[in-house]
Order: C-alpha cells, then sequence, then structure tokens
C-alpha cells in the first residue's frame, strides 16, 4: 500500500473539490482528527474537532448518512468555522462517512464553490469512495488513535 499521504492524494483527485480533508474519529476522547488536509496551512493535519451532539452528529455520525449542503447558509449552522471555509472560496460541503463494520470510523470531506454537489456529482464523489473503501478503511484504522 502507498503512503496514507499518497493514497489521501490520489483520492482527492479521485473525488475533487477544491477544499478536501479527511477525519479519524476518536469516540474515546470525543474528537475527529484531521489526517488529511489539502489546504494543511488553513487546515492542518494536526487539526480535531470536538464531536459535538447535534443534527449533523446524528445525521453523519451516528446514522452514516451523506450530508450535503450547497450553500454558506445551509452549513453555517453546523459548522463554526464556516467564515474560514468561505474565506478560502469554499460555498458548499460534502461529508461522506466511512463505515467499517456498520460503525462511522471517519469522514471525508469535500468543500467547493456554491451549488457544486449537484446530485450526480455526489454520486461520482460516493462511488469514488466506495470503489477504494478498503484501502480507505485501511489506512483509517493505521491512523486510528
Amino acid at each position: 500500500m502507498s503512503s496514507p499521504a499518497v493514497f489521501f492524494a490520489d483520492l482527492h483527485e479521485d473525488v475533487g473539490g477544491r477544499l478536501f480533508t479527511i477525519t479519524v474519529l476518536d469516540r474515546q476522547a470525543g474528537l475527529a482528527r484531521r489526517v488529511y488536509s489539502s489546504d494543511p496551512e488553513a487546515y492542518p493535519v494536526s487539526g480535531t474537532k470536538p464531536m459535538a451532539q447535534g443534527a449533523w452528529t446524528q445525521m453523519v455520525i451516528d446514522r452514516g448518512e451523506t450530508f450535503v449542503a450547497n450553500t454558506v447558509a445551509e452549513f453555517a449552522i453546523y459548522f463554526a468555522d464556516h467564515a474560514l471555509i468561505e474565506s478560502l472560496g469554499c460555498k458548499s460541503a460534502l461529508n461522506m462517512p466511512i463505515l467499517n463494520d456498520e460503525q462511522v470510523i471517519g469522514t471525508v470531506n469535500v468543500l467547493d464553490e456554491e451549488h457544486y454537489f449537484s446530485p450526480d456529482r455526489v454520486r461520482i464523489c460516493q462511488s469514488a469512495i466506495r470503489h477504494r473503501h478498503k484501502e480507505l478503511i485501511a489506512v483509517l484504522q493505521a491512523l486510528a488513535p
């Protein structure tokens, strides 16, 4: 297997997006840890976010559903860093949960211009993740705390 950074960069090529990050969940610590970022200056790999309770967490982490927001207003209510996201030219968000044995262990997060995530584009992104799912699981497990 290639290095995690090479694998994540290849996956970013497959999925696209202006900003592309991957997180792995640390349920014991209650944190999501960023393990890849296409913009390490704005979103460093060392970054963490608390796994706050709310509608986004229920949808993506608890139920394993994909979150799609095509405007800042649609994601600003969930993302405290929405101003930074918007300052990077990103006005839409796609968060895809990564499941292993029916439990979410991480997320692939793609951000781009407003209205970027049409139903077809979401399907293409999900398909790219499914195609590389086994390798993605292996890499996330290797990086898990």
